[in-house]
């Protein structure tokens, strides 16, 4: 019988041929069908100017061999700390599945043409939400920001809303991916892979 890629994961046989890459899209998948919202949420890490550790929830908007992908307005504090270290962390935890996946790496700026698809797939809210926002920075009040909607809708009208130029993706380039499964007393299964060259080498965690 074969085994699923989870069994083979935790099975204490030989991972070589295991791809982190493969298994993450056997857990996404399950995700997607069990979680009630946002299965493609993520908590990012990053650091400011001063080594101090900076964590928020983004979404996943693309994954495939070279990463995982999120957009963001590079004016925003997230986007200045990863632009000034190009480093960062994040974590995916499901809780209807029990079961979580971290990722560790570089971090670099996606391409204007990954940029440009992924921002004409948004909601047109969407993109005028994201021209109109000054994100991260200090706001006097709501209304400061629907005024500023409200305008750049009615400049628009029925044209397409261009990409500013501020705002783009990052993908995390991974050093480390390490699966976690929850299990009965604490007794969690952990296997990690890391980077090795071109491939990868794995190793189960003591929980």
């Amino acid at each position: 019988m074969l085994q699923t890629l989870t069994e083979r994961l935790f099975d204490d046989g030989d991972r070589t041929d295991l791809d982190p890459f493969a298994v993450f899209e056997e857990w996404y998948g399950l995700a997607k069908a069990a979680e009630p919202n946002d299965p493609h949420a993520m908590a990012l890490a990053s650091v400011d100017g001063d080594g101090l550790p900076d964590v928020r929830m983004v979404l996943l908007n693309a994954y495939d061999a070279r990463g995982f992908c999120f957009f963001t307005n590079f004016e925003s504090a997230k986007g200045g700390q990863l632009l000034a270290n190009q480093k960062a962390a994040m974590v995916m935890h499901w809780k209807s599945l029990r079961r979580q996946v971290r990722v560790r790496g570089a971090v670099e700026v996606v391409s204007p043409a990954e940029a440009d698809a992924y921002f004409a797939s948004r909601a047109k809210g969407s993109q005028i939400a994201s021209s109109a926002s000054d994100q991260s920075r200090p706001l006097a009040s709501r209304d400061v920001l629907l005024d500023r909607v409200a305008t750049l809708t009615a400049q628009i009208g029925e044209g397409d809303v261009i990409r500013p130029a501020h705002w783009s993706g990052f993908r995390i380039v991974p050093f480390s991916i390490e699966f976690w499964k929850d299990g009965e007393y604490r007794l969690h299964d952990r296997v990690r892979f890391t980077r090795d060259g071109d491939g990868w080498v794995s190793a189960r965690l003591y929980p």
